[in-house]
């Protein structure tokens, strides 16, 4: 039985054989007896790590230390308002501070700066907080994710892919008034250079899925 540790775009955490490119955490946030979740988060610092780091080894869910989640990819952990980790990607997190602060028009933030602003953006009420899209989908960055109804979709070269716990599909057609999943200060950085972790099959779509416009 799969375990509840999958995050989707829109942030909720649920149950799937699948797992992913990256981990992360929010915190303690489950009980190591049943192995089961007891909130939903525990501290502002939402993040993303790498699966594997200097050989170590991680039995999930198994003791009382940050809890694992995991994401199909780096735009999907973006999405959901986790940012990367300064310990395990330091590189990747360096770099998504610089082009934070640049596309933020801030200097000299430290990480809890960005969780501050995140938690912020990311939750409306305990739940997540969706912004209107201001722009038209072909001014997107690469990496944004957008939601219509049920459904999550990533916008690569001006086009809507269909998100899944597998990976991403071609869209049917154009999306009509989708809601921004993105947390506005991590599209910014995206517009600033940030260029996060895709999924492997978005290389076999984007340069094939139909032109999508919004109406």
């Amino acid at each position: 039985m799969p375990l509840q540790n999958r995050v989707t775009p829109t942030g909720d955490i649920v149950a799937t054989p699948h797992r992913g490119l990256f981990t992360g955490n929010r915190g303690i946030i489950h009980d190591p007896e049943t192995k089961t979740l007891t909130r939903r988060w525990a501290s502002q610092a939402w993040l993303t790590c790498v699966c594997e780091f200097r050989g170590r080894r991680r039995a999930v869910m198994a003791t009382r230390s940050w809890t694992e989640l995991f994401f199909l990819d780096e735009a999907t952990a973006l999405a959901a308002g986790h940012r990367p980790c300064f310990y395990c990607r330091r590189d990747d997190a360096d770099l998504f501070r610089s082009c934070w602060e640049q596309g933020n028009g801030v200097s000299r933030v430290l990480a809890r700066d960005i969780d501050a602003v995140l938690h912020r953006e990311r939750l409306d009420r305990g739940r997540k907080r969706l912004t209107p899209l201001a722009v038209p989908l072909r001014e997107l960055p690469d990496g944004a994710m957008l939601q219509e109804g049920a459904e999550s979709y990533l916008v690569v070269q001006g086009r809507p892919l269909k998100w899944s716990f597998a990976g991403y599909h071609a869209a049917a057609g154009a999306i009509w008034g989708p809601m921004l999943l993105t947390p506005p200060s991590t599209l910014r950085a995206l517009a600033a250079g940030y260029v996060p972790v895709l999924h492997p099959s978005v290389a076999l779509i984007a340069t094939t899925a139909p032109p999508s416009s919004l109406a």
